[in-house]
């Protein structure tokens, strides 16, 4: 899919995202996405949650690893805490 259209972005720093390309890409009100800027791009990419079984598929994997590295309840507990301590 090729499209292109051209908007301007108001004085709150919204862009409207014109009606055709909302509709090639079944856009909804609500839908979000993640925002990438450098130099003079910018590209909104769509974020798509994963389904109930994808999310039980990667909870696990998680596990898996943390199993594998012999990680223990009381690490994961203090890297959380370490991460909300230090936001980026």
């Amino acid at each position: 899919m090729e499209s292109s259209a051209t908007t301007k972005m108001s004085s709150k720093g919204q862009v409207v995202i014109p009606e055709e390309i909302r509709k090639t890409l079944g856009l909804k009100t609500g839908s979000k996405f993640v925002v990438v800027g450098e130099d003079d791009v910018v590209i909104l990419k769509l974020i798509h949650p994963p389904s109930m079984s994808e999310f039980d598929s990667i909870i696990q994997e998680a596990r898996n690893q943390a199993r594998t590295a012999e990680l223990k309840p009381a690490d994961i507990k203090r890297a959380l805490k370490t991460a909300r301590s230090n936001p980026s």
